[in-house]
Parts: C-alpha cells; structure tokens; sequence
C-alpha cells in the first residue's frame, strides 16, 4: 500500500503543489527585500531633498500691494448717547496677478548620487514674461463705508517651494526698471507653499503704477530641482512651452499639456490654462494670506487679510485640494524595484511552470525524480529573482536580466544533464526555461500589454500540456509506475537477479 502511494501520480501531483506553495516562502522574502531596498531609495531622495533642493512648485510673480485703511468711529456711552469720534486704522495687503504670463523654458536633467542609488535632479533655464493691469484702487473692498485707502509701496513677490534651489538671483524688469530680489516675502506666510523673494517697484515702474498704467515684466530664471517641476496657472491666461532632452518624461498635475511631442531626443510639451478652469488664485491668496502670516502692523493697528477676498472664498480654496498646478517629471525609464517588483508576481507562476516540465520529463521518459530534485529546481528559479534585484543595482536591468536568466539556464542544463540521463535532454529543458525567461522579459518591456501576455503565456503552457498528454492513459501509467518500481525494489532478505544467474 506504502509503496502504491509513493508511486501514485497524484500523490505527486499533490506533492508538487505543496512544493510551490512552500517556495513561495522564499519569493515572498524576496519581495520583502526588493520594497526594503526601494524604500531605501525614497529615504535616499528625501536625504538629498534636505541637504541639496527638493521638486519645485513656482508661484508668481505677483503684485502685493500693502494699504492702511483710516476711519472715524463714533463713541457712546452706556446710555447709547455719542461722546466723540476716534480715529482707527487696519492695516492690509492686496494681490494683484498678472493679466498675462507666459513661460518659456528647458531642462537640462541631471543625476545625483546618494550611495548605489541615482536620484534625477534638472535644471531650468526660464524667461517669464506678462504684465500686470493697471492698478484700480476700487478693486479693494472697504471694511467700513466711506473710509480712505493709503497705499504703500508695492512689491514683487515670487514663491517657490524651496528657495535653495536658485542658481544665482533671478533678473526682473518690470515697467522700464530693473528691480533687485531681496529675501522673503514681507506679510505673506511662507508656511504654506515655502519661501519666497520680494522686490519693492521704483523708478519709473513705480511711477507707472502711481499713474495707473500697465505694468509689463520680463524675469529671467536658473533654477534647480528634483525630478517634478510644478507651474500654478495664476494669470487670466498662462502659457508654458518647456523643452529637454529627457526622453522619459511625466506629466501630471490638474492640467496636463495641450501639445507635446516625446521621442528620443528628449520632449517638448505646451500648456495653456486661463483661470476660468482653475482656483489657483484662490488657493493661492488662502496660502500666501495665511492669517498666521506675519502681517504689516504695528501694535496699534488692527490687521485686515485682503479685503478684497471674503473668507468664504478663502476657506472654498481650502475645500478644493492641493493647489492646482501643471506638472512634469523627469521619470526613470526603468525603475529597478518596481520592474523586480512586478516580475516577482510571476514567480510562482514560473516555478510551477518548471516544475510541471520536470514532471513531464519523467513521466514520459519513465525516470524516477526526488522531491529533493524538484526543491532545488525550484529555488533555483526563486533564486533568480534575488540575483536579478542584485545585478539591477549595478547595471542596466537589461543586461542584469539576461545575466541572470543565463545563469539560471545554465545552471538548470548542466543539473538535469545529469538528472535525465543526458545532455540532449539537459539541453532541451534549458531551452524550455530560456523560453520561459524571454516570454517574462516581453511582459516586463510591454506594460500596457502585460495581462494580455500574461494571459496568453498561461494559456498557450495549459494547451501544449493537454496536446501533449491528449492520448496518456494515466491510469495504465500509474500501474506502469508501480509495476517498474515493484520490480526495481525487491522485498528485504530477497536477492534481486541478476544478469549473471538469470535464466
């Protein structure tokens, strides 16, 4: 009976699934390992994000203007009867956006290192140029009714996530005049969207906005940053045209180009977004007049955020997100934790492959395979996604892909030369698993078609298994298998024959 189990073909179909459930122990580390060591990429990012530049999301420029309100209030006593009149003040801060703004700009990508992991940074060349309307004092709400506005000295503010990024002082004329950048951004949080550079209007840019003319700008920029550059569409109509030589690029955000055209030589992509589709003025005013912000007052003076912008509108910019922007990243081409990650997914399914090959070979070929043989064939093929994670980190995942699947091939021919009893038969099997390994390659390089070839691959591996096995009486071959292994294995204490005394 002992001997019938151990030679029944179920009992080792049985014992086969079993053997690739537990071989998915060691996948299932493997996995473990490869999201540990993209893990330690993401920390490798945010170490340089801290110690160089991080992404860059620009904001502006834009017009603050600062203001002091000044009315006459009436006093009363208990009684309600006027005692006099005292004057009060509030100070506030008005933004003024650019009617037009238009960017034009190229990246030049970078890589930076922090130990074996390589980080993509760029560096952007820009010339923005737009103009504000003129300045109209009505456009400022009033707290109180037929109080008088006192205008101060505009400035030019600029944002940007992180100010380290800047590769030398960016260089902006506005209205005729050439106005210098100075640190921060005085009664706006820089909380919020991070820090930002101010410029004060003089000379005749100031005098033109005394006169309520137009104001025109044109700012050149160097700056850099890593992997995403994120633009706010804060103009009645922005325009963007980027340019460089990635040939990976991705865009996202709320708004992604109009036009791009991407090929080897890099991309060229184009944006236009007016602010009828967007509530980034909005979002914007609600972050920059952060009423935690450090406003124009003195200990006297009452503060005012923006009058001309009720509170409802701020708090419905708040409502609506993350502030809305368009995107663009210079992305990996092949990241090499997350193609380790989704070949992974097909390891068990590659093992149980193989390990239905072997037990092919030996049902037709009537050998005799141990479970030991089967165990280390399959953890030979777990194996190879460890060796495939290794080699990626040092080379290109091509290259380390078919280094490691030629191992594995190579590996697998010489064992089961010796295992099924010649080379031909070694050589075939090496073939069927380098088979295997570039129909996995083909599914990694096409994404968009993987569950398709997936799907084909498993299901062209289950027809040529039935063709295969359509005219096998299984039943005759157990009892075949039983028949051998009875006379193969005689009973203890009896001598087996031999060619010598047999008859």
């Amino acid at each position: 009976m002992l001997q019938m189990l151990r030679n029944s073909i179920v009992i080792k179909v049985l014992g086969l699934v079993v053997l690739t459930l537990l071989l998915c122990i060691p996948l299932d580390r493997i996995d473990a390992l490869i999201r540990e060591r993209g893990e330690s990429q993401r920390e490798a990012a945010a170490e340089l994000a801290s110690t160089y530049t991080g992404a860059q999301t620009v904001i502006g420029p834009v017009l603050a203007v600062p203001y002091v309100e000044r009315w006459m209030e009436t006093q009363r006593n208990s009684k309600g009867q006027v005692t006099g009149v005292e004057p009060r003040s509030e100070e506030g801060l008005h933004l003024v956006f650019p009617d037009t703004l238009n960017i034009e700009g190229s990246l030049a990508p970078q890589q930076r290192y922090r130990g074996i992991f390589r980080i993509p940074f760029y560096t952007l060349d820009a010339k923005l140029d737009g103009g504000f309307g003129a300045f109209d004092p009505d456009t400022v709400a009033r707290s109180v009714s037929g109080s008088k506005l006192e205008f101060r000295t505009p400035y030019v503010v600029f944002n940007l996530s992180d100010l380290r990024g800047l590769d030398g002082s960016p260089a902006l004329s506005i209205g005729g005049a050439t106005l210098r950048f100075a640190q921060r951004m005085p009664g706006l949080s820089e909380q919020t969207f991070g820090s930002g550079i101010h410029a004060p209007l003089e000379g005749t840019a100031l005098s033109a906005w005394l006169a309520g003319k137009p104001l025109p700008f044109e700012m050149k920029l160097a700056l850099v940053g890593q992997e995403t550059l994120s633009i706010a569409p804060i103009a009645d109509e922005t325009t963007a045209h980027l340019q460089s030589p990635w040939a990976h690029p991705s865009f996202g955000g709320r708004f992604l180009a109009a036009e791009r055209r991407i090929d080897a030589q890099g991309f060229d992509a184009r944006w236009r977004v007016s602010s009828l589709v967007t509530s980034a003025r909005d979002q914007v005013r609600a972050g920059l007049l952060d009423p935690a912000a450090t406003a124009l007052t003195s200990d006297s003076a009452a503060v005012r955020i923006d009058a001309a912008r009720p509170a409802s509108a701020r708090r419905q910019a708040v409502a609506d997100g993350p502030l809305q922007t368009f995107d663009v990243s210079l992305a990996q081409p092949l990241n090499v934790y997350s193609m380790s990650t989704r070949a992974g997914k097909y390891g068990a399914l590659f093992i149980a492959l193989v390990l239905m090959a072997a037990f092919m070979f030996e049902l037709f070929r009537t050998l005799r395979l141990h479970p030991v043989q089967y165990g280390l064939v399959g953890l030979s093929i777990a194996l190879f996604f460890l060796l495939l994670l290794a080699l990626s980190e040092k080379m290109t995942f091509a290259a380390a892909y078919a280094s490691a699947a030629a191992a594995s091939v190579l590996l697998l021919g010489v064992y089961f030369s010796a295992v099924l009893g010649g080379w031909r038969r070694g050589l075939s099997f090496a073939a069927f698993v380098a088979v295997l390994y570039g129909a996995l390659y083909g599914l990694l390089a096409s994404e968009s078609n993987a569950l398709l070839l997936g799907a084909l691959l498993v299901f062209g591996m289950l027809a040529l298994m039935m063709l295969a096995t359509r005219k096998v009486d299984w039943y005759a071959l157990s009892t075949t298998a039983g028949a051998t292994a009875t006379v193969a294995e005689p009973m203890p204490g009896m001598v087996a024959p031999t060619p010598s005394n047999a008859r």
